[in-house]
């Protein structure tokens, strides 16, 4: 909060009514915060607002322009800061991982399905306001945004960070939420497990040897859901975390410190 003097006397200012924790850039998780009972929109679109004012929202990677945000009488419009993303090329994958055989398609769709109706649910939480922390020591060894190129064929970008480290090291939630997922063998990602943090934004960790949590249990922050493994597609051990807000996939990289701890 500003202060002023007027006539010799410590003034408050009001604080700004919208308050962001970042400037919009492509890919980013972006918080906010406002004076409790606030309004808040999107674009038009209505924000959901904890009763403490905490307000979120996600910036896709290849987003362009600006957006405009509306906190009670104050509007803000914001140019989105572009970022630049890297190419990885996999090579060694098995083939039917990267050109799945006809005979599974039931099953990836089905699965997809699953994945799908829980990122639909949205609750009230508020464990993304909460200070986020790596879920697994180790070293990056993928990163968000990337342009993957498996067996020499151009897949969809990367959306999610990737921590190496040895088959079953405990994967813990980055901040507290709710369980949506859990499943021990999917196509792609093995061992999966969607956690809830609130207003549309969720934690997805994929390839874990293990799942020790169940749909519904409540984590928090640093609280173990499963151990890393190499299950689904993968090539060594390793956590893929994503993160979304609503159907956004967001940098998860962008809520941590800059490098994860290091294995003991």
């Amino acid at each position: 909060m500003l202060k002023t003097i007027m006539a010799g006397v410590l003034l408050a200012t009001p604080a700004l009514a919208l308050d962001l924790d970042r400037v919009p850039e492509q890919g980013m998780l972006i918080r906010g915060k406002v004076s409790p009972g606030t309004k808040v929109t999107l674009d038009g679109g209505p924000l959901t607002v904890s009763p403490a004012g905490d307000f979120v929202f996600g910036i896709g990677r290849d987003a362009k322009g600006s957006v405009t945000l509306k906190a009670g009488a104050e509007t803000k419009r914001y140019e989105i800061k572009t970022r630049s993303f890297k190419i990885d090329r996999v090579d060694g994958l098995p083939q039917d991982k990267v050109t799945p055989d006809p005979s599974v398609t039931e099953r990836i769709t089905a699965e997809a399905a699953k994945i799908r109706a829980a990122r639909e649910k949205e609750s009230a939480q508020t464990g993304f306001a909460q200070a986020w922390q790596w879920p697994a020591p180790g070293r990056i060894s993928g990163v968000y945004g990337s342009q993957r190129v498996l067996n020499g064929e151009p897949r969809t970008p990367h959306y999610g960070t990737d921590v190496a480290a040895p088959t079953g090291t405990p994967a813990l939630s980055p901040v507290d939420g709710t369980i949506v997922l859990a499943e021990a063998d999917l196509f792609f990602t093995g061992g999966t497990v969607m956690i809830d943090h609130g207003q549309g934004v969720q934690s997805v960790f994929a390839h874990l040897s293990t799942v020790d949590v169940q749909v519904g249990d409540v984590v928090k922050r640093g609280q173990s859901v499963g151990k890393i493994g190499m299950t689904g597609r993968a090539t060594g051990p390793h956590l893929h975390w994503g993160v979304y807000w609503r159907r956004t996939p967001v940098d998860p990289a962008g809520l941590v410190p800059a490098e994860p701890p290091k294995l003991k």
